[in-house]
């Protein structure tokens, strides 16, 4: 009888890393849908980026209000939960805070943690007027519909809840409490419950503890199905992010090729193209899997926080575009054709696709590709880069762009210049 409590415990840690492997699976599965992407460049600088961007959150306190209270979530989060070792190791074997052996250094982790746990409820209680009750436009955008509103309060709420109950598991813990080393924060709630009988306390203590291991393997399994999993995937994220120089944008090889070609006095631009050519195959982006890999993740790693939309000079004036919504559906079609996958063994075509049922042809030429919104995201999201693939299948496979654009392309073919002069008349000009 003795061992039940392990037993359940072993049990719980199973079905709890159990369920988040599978669903980080479906994840990389998913993300392996598109186009493979060549990162072996730029190392060092991809790793700066990491350090700087990804851990020193150095993109996140350009707004130094929610810059320093996200640092103060994220790395009282991340701290306190080493403490997950110590319950891990006690849980299994039936132990009781094993580490306090170490003396002096275990009250000084501990108390950091309490520290840091009280700080996290401040930050967490001060995003919560911020969003429910100041009402942080870019939090309340068209967009931000009745899920992702509720996923960001579920979050809160889960991080109040994890919180508290370290402390009040602490804040019970008699053993702990007669330490008096390290209980900084969880001293003073003890009087709270010394009206009750050591019994009572010890019942208190246990619960709490219960529910807080169990509610962060429920925070962690959550993470699948919300904005939060960017807790794990920023890093790399980051790592694969663009290091090119804003508003370098790519050449597609096959047009290269096509253009090398014409340009060659050798090779006649009507013969049939030699056996075994390859097809350019399809132009731009329709769907997911037309995208790339570091496109899909960016796209399982964004935040929400509408940082970019809030910068988007379109958005600002009224036009459709909201760079968050891109990534948004991105995220959803995503999800969509993995569902697809898990009910059929592979892809079924489904009549959707990203272009036109996700994402419409007026928000896409909306973007006045300003970088606006890669500039702002604090963990290097690229909307644009999906933008424009998705505009280059416009042109080039429907040639369904704005009518102004079509005469300038025209223009362009034609005259070798976007404007309606014969080549022989562009120097005109230059005579009056």
């Amino acid at each position: 009888m003795q061992y039940i409590p392990n037993i359940i415990f072993l049990v719980a840690l199973i079905i709890g890393f159990g369920y988040f492997i599978k669903n980080s699976k479906k994840i990389i599965r998913n993300i392996k849908l598109g186009q493979k992407v060549d990162a072996s460049d730029h190392k060092k600088e991809r790793l700066n980026n990491v350090i700087h961007i990804a851990l020193g959150q150095s993109k996140m306190v350009v707004r130094p209000v929610s810059g320093l209270l996200h640092i103060i979530v994220y790395a009282g989060f991340i701290i306190i939960n080493i403490e997950v070792l110590e319950i891990i190791i006690d849980g299994l074997f039936g132990t009781h805070r094993i580490f306090s052996s170490l003396g002096s250094i275990y009250g000084f982790l501990i108390g950091s943690f309490e520290i840091l746990a009280f700080l996290v409820l401040i930050s967490v209680c001060v995003f919560w007027i911020r969003r429910m009750v100041i009402r942080v436009p870019r939090f309340w955008n068209k967009e931000m519909t009745k899920w992702p509103k509720n996923d960001a309060l579920n979050i809160l709420y889960f991080e109040m809840v994890l919180m508290s109950l370290f402390l009040i598991m602490n804040a019970t813990d008699i053993h702990f409490q007669e330490m008096n080393s390290g209980n900084i924060i969880s001293q003073f709630l003890a009087p709270l419950f010394s009206g009750l009988s050591e019994g009572t306390v010890h019942i208190i203590e246990r619960s709490a503890w219960w529910i807080h291991i169990l509610g962060i393997l429920v925070f962690l399994n959550y993470l699948y199905f919300s904005k939060h999993l960017h807790i794990l995937l920023a890093f790399p994220n980051v790592y694969y992010g663009s290091v090119n120089p804003k508003g370098k944008f790519k050449n597609l090889e096959s047009v290269t090729k096509e253009v090398k070609l014409m340009m060659d006095p050798s090779v006649d631009p009507y013969a049939t193209p030699p056996e075994g050519t390859e097809d350019p195959g399809k132009f731009g982006a329709s769907d997911v899997m037309d995208l790339n890999r570091t496109q899909l993740l960016n796209a399982y790693t964004c935040t929400e926080c509408g940082r970019c939309t809030s910068n988007c000079p379109a958005n600002q004036t009224g036009k459709k575009l909201s760079p968050r919504k891109i990534m948004m559906d991105t995220r959803d079609r995503l999800e969509e054709v993995g569902k697809n996958i898990d009910e059929n063994g592979e892809f079924k075509l489904d009549g959707k696709q990203l272009l036109g049922d996700y994402i419409t042809n007026e928000e896409l030429w909306a973007c006045t590709t300003c970088n606006a919104c890669t500039e702002a995201c604090p963990i290097s999201i690229d909307p644009l880069s999906i933008i424009m693939d998705m505009r280059q299948y416009l042109v080039m496979e429907q040639s369904a762009a704005p009518n102004e654009l079509n005469i300038s392309l025209t223009n362009i073919e034609n005259n070798g210049a976007p404007w309606p002069y014969n080549q022989m008349d562009r120097l005109n000009w230059k005579e009056e």
